[in-house]
């Protein structure tokens, strides 16, 4: 009898024997999920964009990019997993790595209850359900009491500059507005769509958030954005609180109630 066998978010089969020992991780919220879970010595590579946990990038291999993986290094740590996500990883990248015949788990999360699943799945995928289901518990706990019903801040959340980009209302970052009471204004449009300076001045938002990532904006940019939303309150977001759905989720509850205060205080 398998150790795992189950469909991941292609619809593919991954099959694993025994619990994996060798792991790479293609996505920076999930490396940080496995750090919490307790896989320290499994995971053998990792993305330049796996920030978190400190001191894993200097000691572990970097196999690249999530968008430009570099298989042949990959393929060279002889994993018995790789960890991948259906937003952040690109397709035939996912594929390129499978053909090898290295089992690629890849997840797909949409808002806070996807990441709850993704979090207990891949807590059975690598052998450690009860600190994941720890972890899902004390999330989900976070955001029940984060009290997302209060009167609703008409909030555009800008993630790019130049062209404007926000995001749409079946990210994942607008369910996390939405359980904050910041009402996403550009929701009636998918995924991340890019807006012109007189499509934000008619969406004339109460608060505007600055991401911090993936566009780096700092305070340099608030009087250019204010132009555009002259009534509306410009305020810096971290953008690892609003998009990064592992383990980090446990943290955001805390921001948010923060960041609600001050907008309304």
């Amino acid at each position: 009898m398998p150790f795992f066998d189950a469909p991941d978010a292609l619809g593919r089969s991954v099959r694993l024997d025994a619990p994996p020992r060798r792991i790479v991780s293609l996505v920076p919220s999930q490396t940080e999920l496995l750090a919490d879970l307790g896989l320290d010595a499994e995971v053998v590579g990792l993305t330049r964009f796996c920030v978190h946990p400190d001191g894993w990038k200097a000691a572990k291999t970097i196999v690249g990019g999530t968008k430009t993986v570099n298989v042949p290094r990959l393929v060279g740590l002889a994993p018995d997993l790789v960890i991948a996500n259906k937003e952040e990883n690109p397709r035939e990248e996912i594929e390129a790595v499978a053909a090898e015949g290295v089992p690629v788990y890849v997840t797909d999360v949409a808002d806070v209850d996807g990441a709850l699943a993704m979090i207990r799945g891949v807590g059975r995928l690598v052998g450690r359900v009860p600190e994941a289901e720890a972890l899902a518990t004390e999330i989900a706990g976070g955001f029940a009491h984060l009290g997302a019903e209060a009167e609703p801040l008409r909030t555009l959340y800008l993630i790019w500059r130049d062209p404007w980009m926000t995001v749409g209302g079946d990210s994942f970052v607008s369910d996390v507005m939405d359980r904050a009471g910041l009402a996403n204004v550009a929701a009636d449009r998918a995924r991340y769509p890019a807006l012109s300076d007189d499509e934000i001045r008619a969406l004339a938002p109460d608060v505007v958030l600055l991401s911090s990532e993936p566009y780096p904006f700092s305070a340099a940019h608030i009087a250019e954005v204010q132009a555009l939303a002259p009534g509306a309150r410009i305020v810096l977001a971290d953008g690892e609180a609003f998009s990064w759905y592992g383990s980090r989720l446990r943290h955001t509850p805390g921001v948010l109630a923060s960041l609600r205060g001050h907008l309304v205080g």
